[in-house]
């Protein structure tokens, strides 16, 4: 195994010799399956795009109709009324832990840009915050976890299945950076988990199959016996974003069923795939500009009940979406506005029976643990909430064309500004950037260059000026808003250029880059 990223300080501690085996040994067995199923992904964006049609598989209705159940919540997961997300930097893992959620979401996927040093520092950080060590100063600020408070049930999510981790290969072949960052974590930190009686924990992101759960399981179990961890013991989240991922829910639940925790409603990645596996296909499938799009929608109501009502028939737990506003202090009418929107989010999502759901800021802990107190009370969650009533065909989650709302110029130029802020901010090495008062990720920079090219695409007219959406006016645009942006303070030219002809690639050429990562991270050092 060769290493070709930087050795920095006390890197030495997470990349030893034994954790870089324990890397190798699993990118050697399970690489190739990987690269399968990433096959297989493209064989049905194909079919996809030739007309088909997504429906619930024939093959596996059996595991749909059985009587079976996941296994019973793990030790710390048993609550997870509030959870935080946010990436592995040092303030964020102390502000997330501090938080007073259940959980921590300790993110190396989509709240976090895979600079090397991010990714390595990233589980230096995650050990020795178990280890109760971790602490920095900055402007003039301390920060430190509280010694006696108890401290959120942390759950890493390693990067998905299509990215790699190109500083690290293993004969030859980069390192799959979901297989990367999920050793080197359960390596360092699954028995410093189970001492303090808990477990290693993981939300898996961007699966698109059972087959790909099936994997990840596979890789569960190889793990647990390399280390002589007991079966079991690791516990998974998917979360279900991708739009083939919904109408297989039950089967990716039966597949992690021993190593299960649940499913989450990852809403911004699942608008995102809705647009790439149909941006073809004309306006059967045309969502209307992001912020129009609200978990009310037909087709977002049916993905929502669908995901409680197979959890709870399952035992596991449903954890609802993001709220991705981030208080102001110094605009009160700003922040009443907004966190009333979130406590309807989450007052709607404990009503349909979630168990707990996301925040991404510390602020919001409190809103969100307060309308779950509401409605659990005293007991952990609501697993007893079978929603019966609950019956979602495939039809009810194919309604896209039902969903209300507009394109317009104000909606295209708002995902033009948010794509250029937010991947100038990725370039720098920062994955989750506060942009207009809201937590943007790379899920919401994938919505925005998307929807641009599914208008591009479908010869779309804007609903307030009649002008056609082409290449030549979001050119335009691009010029206007990136005017706008320059003048603002801390504007980094550099960066806005690397992120303006990104954003160009993946937005304007006729070839659809299937995540914007991948052209984004070849440009990384």
């Amino acid at each position: 195994m060769e290493i070709t990223g930087p050795m920095l300080d006390r890197f030495d501690e997470i990349l030893t010799p034994e954790a870089l085996a324990f890397v190798a040994a699993l990118q050697r067995e399970f690489g190739a399956r990987r690269l399968e199923l990433l096959d297989a992904r493209q064989a049905r964006q194909a079919e996809l795009s030739a007309g088909g049609m997504l429906d619930f598989l024939p093959e596996t209705k059996e595991v749909r109709e059985a009587d079976w159940q996941v296994a019973a919540p793990a030790p710390g997961l048993e609550d997870r009324r509030v959870e935080i997300t946010g990436p592995v930097d040092k303030k964020m893992t102390i502000n997330a832990l501090n938080s007073g959620a259940k959980v921590w979401l300790a993110d190396f996927e989509d709240a976090n840009s895979p600079l090397w040093e991010n990714c390595v520092a990233g589980h230096l950080n995650l050990r020795d915050a178990l280890d109760r060590t971790i602490d920095f100063e900055t402007g003039g600020k301390s920060y430190a976890l509280r010694p006696d408070a108890e401290l959120a049930t942390v759950v890493v999510r390693p990067r998905g299945w299509h990215l790699d981790e190109k500083h690290a290969q293993v004969d030859g072949q980069p390192v799959a950076g979901s297989l990367f960052d999920f050793a080197l974590y359960f390596f360092h930190c699954a028995q410093r988990q189970i001492d303090k009686g808990r477990g290693p924990y993981f939300y898996l992101p961007k699966i698109e199959s059972h087959l790909e759960a099936r994997l990840w399981n596979d890789v569960f179990t190889r793990a647990q016996e390399l280390l002589g961890i007991p079966y079991g013991t690791i516990r998974a989240t998917v979360l279900i974003e991708t739009y083939p991922a919904a109408f297989e829910m039950e089967e990716i639940l039966y597949e992690l069923r021993d190593h299960s925790a649940g499913l989450n409603a990852g809403r911004w990645d699942y608008l995102f795939s809705v647009i790439k596996k149909f941006r073809t296909r004309g306006r059967e499938f045309l969502l209307p500009e992001r912020n129009a799009v609200t978990m009310t929608a037909p087709f977002m109501r049916a993905y929502t009940e669908l995901l409680v009502r197979t959890c709870h028939k399952r035992g596991a737990h449903a954890i609802g979406g993001m709220a991705a506003f981030i208080p102001s202090r110094r605009d009160p009418e700003v922040n009443a506005v907004a966190l009333e929107k979130v406590r309807a989010d989450k007052t709607r999502e404990s009503n349909d029976g979630f168990d707990g759901s996301w925040v991404a800021h510390p602020d919001l802990v409190p809103v969100c643990r307060e309308v779950f107190d509401g409605v659990l009370g005293s007991r952990p969650n609501q697993l007893d909430r079978l929603r019966e009533d609950v019956s979602v065909s495939a039809a009810e989650l194919l309604a896209v064309s039902e969903t209300p709302g507009e394109i317009t110029e104000a909606g295209l130029r708002n995902n033009v500004d948010v794509a250029l802020r937010y991947l100038a901010a990725w370039m720098g090495g920062l994955g989750a950037a506060a942009i207009h008062n809201l937590m943007e990720d790379a899920a919401t920079a994938e919505i925005s260059r998307s929807q641009i090219w599914q208008w591009i695409h479908n010869d779309i007219t804007l609903a307030d000026t009649g002008a056609q959406v082409t290449k030549e006016l979001v050119e335009r645009i691009i010029s206007e808003e990136l005017a706008k942006i320059a003048q603002e303070p801390g504007y980094d030219e550099k960066l806005f250029g690397q992120a303006t002809e990104l954003f160009k690639e993946v937005a304007l050429d006729d070839d659809f880059a299937e995540f914007l990562t991948l052209p984004a991270y070849a440009q990384m050092p």
